[in-house]
């Protein structure tokens, strides 16, 4: 049988509020470290012209519906044919993301910039977790969990009779580390919040993206459709709602 814990409130005073504060304000300094240290360079021209032909071939697939069938074809061909389609790419013009990277040393210096801002403080602050929080119970879930919930709220306590419940210091790290992005958002804004997975996913992502391959699938998407013109049904739609209303 799980057995219940009476908490000290020294525990909530010493333990928990501190942690959970000292958490938040780690995130907020490291954002403002992490921006001071962005170099700034001018956007590269190729690149955006890619984005914004991305973004036309994405709208030509989305309100294809709402032109004819003949402009529909004329820019399908315009954008997919093999000869000198926009969204075709040849073999040789396909970039090696590693070597664009490492060609551009501010590509490189950036993104050792944005690695160290994240593993610096994060190791720090795991070791002082570890060490003056490690072993302490800090807080129980209102809510009961399965077991199978035990390894990840109960991180340090070696006790299997304590219900799953209850949270230790060293999982309540983890607990912030991973989901403060809804606090983050509401402090720093929406476009600027970033929980820590999300950082570790561009991490292990971080060698760049081919362009070319977001103008193949592109032109993938555009080759497959099929052009279905929706003006000649608007009467009978425009009748169905005006009767449904009626109703």
């Amino acid at each position: 049988m799980a057995e219940d814990l009476m908490l000290d409130t020294a525990i909530r005073d010493w333990v928990l509020v501190p942690l959970s504060v000292v958490m938040v304000l780690i995130g907020v300094l490291r954002y403002f470290v992490s921006k001071l240290l962005r170099s700034s360079q001018a956007p590269d021209a190729k690149v955006v012209r890619e984005g914004q032909l991305i973004l036309r071939a994405r709208n030509l697939r989305a309100a294809g519906g709402f032109i004819p069938v003949k402009p529909f074809r004329a820019r399908k061909f315009y954008y997919t044919n093999e000869e000198n389609g926009l969204l075709h790419v040849s073999k040789g013009q396909a970039q090696n993301p590693q070597a664009q990277m490492f060609s551009d040393p501010n590509m490189a210096m950036d993104m050792m910039k944005k690695n160290l801002s994240m593993i610096i403080p994060q190791s720090l602050t795991f070791a002082w977790v570890n060490f003056f929080f490690s072993g302490f119970v800090a807080a129980k879930l209102p809510f009961p969990l399965t077991p199978r919930f035990r390894s990840m709220l109960q991180n340090g306590i070696d006790l299997s009779t304590v219900d799953v419940s209850y949270v230790s210091g060293r999982s309540w790290y983890f607990l912030n580390l991973f989901g403060l992005r809804g606090l983050f958002s509401l402090i720093l804004g929406e476009e600027n919040a970033m929980d820590d997975t999300q950082r570790m996913m561009q991490m292990g992502g971080g060698f760049g993206v081919d362009p070319t391959k977001n103008l193949g699938a592109e032109k993938d998407g555009i080759d497959i459709i099929q052009h279905e013109w929706a003006l000649p049904k608007m009467e009978q739609k425009a009748e169905i709602v005006l009767r449904e209303l009626v109703k």
